[in-house]
């Protein structure tokens, strides 16, 4: 079955290549005490990802980034959400629009990119360089961000030192750049067939729900 899942996983995110989309800064925060002018500022939260954070397949509200809005605006922190989730995004795809995502400022900026790259089999050095590549324009425009990387497995049918290779790199570059890790983005949810949509890779509402549970535990510390 396991095998079942792995291959759906594989044909669907190449599948997923083929559109995607950018939701506009949804603000979360509510404030009931009398606006000033520094309670009016709001800090920003960027996901940048690919199918996963974009949400395909469940409603924009229901993807994983909006959820963790919503606990934001519970605590009433100062805080927006930018989701600049694209599916079917690739490291290097990423790295070439990163520029112009980071046009809007950015307080906290979560990575949630290379499940594409894995599924692919693109070279792991490659993957790795993309992503430090894309961090360092972060840390060029916005040195004083708090940065999260979300780290993200392939299947052994890639290859068990592929698989090995590729699953350490998030780890590496968290160290590197002094990024909070999410160790693995879809725990819990990955290979589970009914927390998944029908293709068996983009999560249901419930488990866009773990997603964001996953997420939290780590970025909560930073806000």
């Amino acid at each position: 079955m396991f095998k079942n899942i792995i291959s759906l996983l594989i044909s669907g995110f190449i599948l997923s290549s083929c559109g995607g989309s950018i939701n506009q800064p949804v603000e979360t925060t509510k404030n009931n005490s009398l606006p000033t002018a520094d309670s009016t500022q709001k800090k920003n939260i960027l996901f940048f990802g690919n199918s996963l954070t974009a949400g395909l397949g469940v409603e924009p509200d229901e993807a994983f980034p909006a959820l963790i809005g919503n606990k934001i605006d519970s605590l009433n922190l100062r805080y927006k959400i930018t989701n600049a989730g694209l599916s079917g995004e690739t490291t290097a795809a990423g790295k070439a629009r990163i520029n112009w995502i980071l046009k809007q400022k950015v307080d906290v900026f979560i990575l949630e990119l290379g499940a594409n790259d894995g599924l692919r089999g693109i070279p792991v050095s490659e993957t790795a360089k993309n992503l430090q590549d894309i961090v360092d324009q972060v840390k060029a425009k916005y040195p004083e961000a708090k940065l999260v990387m979300t780290g993200m497995q392939v299947p052994p049918n890639m290859g068990s030192k592929y698989a090995s290779d590729f699953s350490v790199i998030f780890k590496q570059i968290a160290d590197k750049n002094n990024m909070a890790l999410v160790p693995f983005l879809l725990d819990k949810v990955g290979g589970v067939s009914n927390l998944n949509q029908s293709d068996g890779i983009h999560p249901t509402t419930e488990g866009h729900r773990i997603l964001a549970d996953n997420v939290w535990v780590v970025l909560k510390d930073l806000l």
